[in-house]
Order: C-alpha cells, then structure tokens, then sequence
C-alpha cells in the first residue's frame, strides 16, 4: 500500500478522497492555491502544500508544481480527484517516469479515449454499439454535407477534443451545416486548442446512461450497474439516479456485460465510466471518461461499494474486491448537485456562507467541503456539494429526496436547491420520463 497520498484536487472530491485514505491509515497531503487556504481538505490533511496563486492554471493545473510537492512532502502517490489534471495523460506519464504512482488508468488508456474520434473507433472495435456518424474528423464542407447526407438530418457537429458541451452543435437541416461548422470549430479551438470536428447522427429523444466499470489491470473487469444522467442542461449533469427508471435486469446486464468484456480485452485498470444515449431500447457510445465521476455516490449507495478505496487498491496492485456475481444492486439513489447559483438565471454565487444546515437522517448522504463561515472563491466551479439520497425503492427515494430538500439550509449565498425542490414536484420526474432535452424545455417554460 503506499505511503501517501496527495491529492491534486480541491472542493467536495478532496474531502471525498480524503475520507477513504484517512479509513485506509494511509497519511494524506493536501494542496491549495491561496483562495483555498481556510478549505476543509486543508484543514483535515496530514500536511498541506501552496501551490499558487487562484488561477487554476497556476496552481490545480500545474504539473510542476504539483510535481515539486510530491517531491517535497514524500507522497508515493496522485489521487487526481475528477476534473483538472484526471483526464491529462502526459501528467500520469510525468508521474509515472518519477516513480509516482497515478490513482487511475493507465496514460495510454487515458490518451485513447481522450480522443473522442479515437474511443469511437475503439469502442466499435470492442464491439460495443455507437452512434452513426464520420469514421473520422472532418476535413471539410464537402465531406460533411456528403456524410450528413448518408446518415440523414439532424446531425450533430462535435469536437474531437470536447467536453462539457463545448463545441458541439445541431444542424438540423443541409442549410444550417456550415454555420455549425464553423461555430463548433470556433469554439473547440478557444476551448481545448484543437478544432477538429466529427459528425454523429442526432438522436432527438435519448436518455443520458451510463455505465460504471472496474478493471485490475490484469484482465479482470466487472460493471456496477447503470446511472441516468438525462436531466442536463447545457449538456452539464444537474441530476443523476441510479439505477435507470429507464431499463429493466435484461437490459442492464446486456450493456453491463457488453462493456465489462471490453475492458477485459484492454486490461482497463482502475475506475471508469462508458456514457450512451439510449433511445429505443438501443445503446450508442459517446465517451468514456477515465477517472471517477462526480455522480459516483449513487452508485455507492446502491452496491454498497467505496469506489475511491477501491480505485487506491487497483492502483496499488491489488485485485478487484468482487466478482461480478458478487456485485448486487439494492434500491435506488438519486444525487442533486447543489451549486452556488441563481436557481433562475444560473448566474455564479460566490460569498461567504452565513448559515448551513445540511440534512441528515437514514439513507441520506451529503457530500461537500462548505461549512458555516466558509468563503466560496470566484475561481472555480460553483459545485458545492451533492446532496444523495437513498430508499428501498424509487418511490421511497424520491419521498425521502423532498424531504431533504426542505431540511438543507444555505444561506449568505444562492444556492440551487430550490430548483431541485421544485423539480421532484414534476410528474414527468416522479414517473422517471424524462430524456436528455428535458430540462431545458422546462426552464424555458414562462
């Protein structure tokens, strides 16, 4: 086992992984940039480390410096947390040539599946189902008209190098492609300093499902049922349950096995999550993120499972805890992402936190590093906390959510929790029927 660990994150996942190093008896060092000095994970950490000023990038996402307080502090070990640096194949090779060991896949797992014209070819090759689009980026307007053309409108105009709905645009009709284009390759270039492009077929009901899997690195991998992530906006998560309303046991387990032999095949070491749109009872990738995702929590409270200590023992060599027959899936869990916005305009909320009083009792579970007193910095993402909640079945777990809801106190800032309350009040939400375009039909709504 190591050592140490550091952990190059902030926020509610450094809190998180803090807690199950600290359950391991593994020593922990934390690191900040200036705005984050008085952060829960700093104050709880065996030792903490500056690593700059507030800017993430010069702090969060500086490999030197986050290189230099591995060095300083004697940490064996990166726990990347989510987001940052967790999807940065050459900071896992950095690590790697300094005998540093990356909580996470390996650097060639990471670079083949941060290509989303790569994992596609990839994921195909595996045999797992995709959404019908270019074999590769687009080199230009003729080619994407001729391949818009064969797959037949709407279509959807991604980057290559994309994420959190940057890049990505509808055309609906032969008209709209080459202002699509040309916006998606605008952006991708601002955004992530690449602007190819690719085509996929645009599917105008889908649910948002994905898939959470584990491989030791040696051949072995199992699936840990499904989460739904339909409820979006902006293509961001705001909601996430667990499992699907969506699919039943036969469905779960074709895609759950499906994706586990994929992983098998790759040697696929530690966590990771296989994202599809689903309509009509079919699945097609779109991604595969190689880290933990924030919504992890529900699938911990429906198996049982600490993904965290799980991820630290991979990484350190051990094998996977359980085998598939072993993993049961036992009632149902939903997540709200409590932000520090206008629960209206969406508009940021940074500020001191005057009062917090999160809620509590059986099944209920909230996630964050925001105390009463604390200041939230304007730098970063206004994640706060993730309120989870869960019940023997999703009728339990929604009731249980509502009351949550009414119980959770933040004040001194604007938080999103009254979004979430009057969302578990919708029928189309109580009844689970609701796709990826939900939510922002509804917020449109006067």
């Amino acid at each position: 086992m190591f050592d140490k660990v550091l952990i190059a994150n902030r926020g509610e996942i450094a809190l998180r992984v803090l807690r199950a190093c600290k359950e391991m008896g593994i020593p922990t060092v934390a690191v900040h940039s200036t705005a984050d000095a008085d952060a829960m994970h700093v104050r709880l950490a065996d030792e903490s480390v500056c690593i700059g000023p507030p800017p993430a990038a010069e702090s969060y996402l500086n490999m030197p410096r986050l290189l230099a307080a591995c060095e300083i502090t004697g940490a064996d070990a990166v726990h990347p947390g989510y987001g940052f640096l967790s999807e940065n194949a050459r900071f896992a090779e950095i690590l790697e040539e300094h005998s540093i060991t990356f909580i996470g896949p390996t650097s060639e797992h990471i670079r083949i599946m941060g290509d989303k014209i790569e994992a596609k070819s990839t994921a195909r090759r595996l045999g797992i189902p995709v959404v019908p689009g270019s074999d590769g980026a687009i080199a230009d307007e003729v080619q994407a008209s001729r391949v818009a053309k064969e797959m037949g409108f709407p279509v959807l105009v991604k980057a290559a190098a994309g994420g959190g709905g940057r890049g990505m645009k509808v055309a609906r009709t032969a008209q709209d492609l080459d202002m699509a284009l040309k916006t998606a390759r605008a952006e991708a270039k601002a955004a992530f300093g690449d602007d190819s492009v690719y085509l996929e077929k645009y599917l105008e009901r889908p649910r948002h499902i994905e898939v959470q899997v584990f491989g030791d690195g040696k051949g072995n991998a199992v699936y840990l049922g499904e989460r739904d992530c339909s409820l979006q906006r902006r293509h961001q998560k705001v909601m996430e349950e667990a499992p699907s309303p969506a699919l039943n046991a036969e469905g779960r387990k074709k895609i759950g096995t499906t994706v586990a032999k994929a992983m098998q095949k790759i040697r696929y070491r530690g966590a990771g999550t296989v994202e599809f749109l689903y309509e009509d009872g079919e699945f097609y990738f779109i991604e595969m993120n190689t880290r933990l995702q924030v919504e992890h929590p529900v699938t911990e409270m429906i198996t049982g499972l600490d993904l965290v200590i799980e991820q630290i023992r991979i990484a350190s060599g051990a094998p996977l805890t359980l085998s598939q027959d072993e993993i049961t899936l036992s009632g149902h869990a939903i997540e709200c992402r409590i932000n520090a916005e206008n629960p209206k305009t969406f508009r940021p909320s940074p500020g001191s936190i005057t009062y917090w009083h999160p809620p509590g009792g059986l099944g209920v579970r909230v996630d964050s590093g925001a105390y009463q007193g604390y200041r939230i910095p304007p730098y970063y993402d206004s994640l706060i906390g993730k309120l989870i909640v869960h019940g023997k079945n999703r009728n339990e777990c929604l009731m249980r959510l509502k009351r949550c809801l009414s119980e959770f106190v933040v004040e001194g800032i604007e938080t999103t929790i009254p979004l979430f309350a009057d969302l578990v009040q919708q029928p189309d939400i109580a009844n689970g029927v609701y796709d990826i375009h939900w939510l922002e039909k509804y917020l449109q709504k006067p």
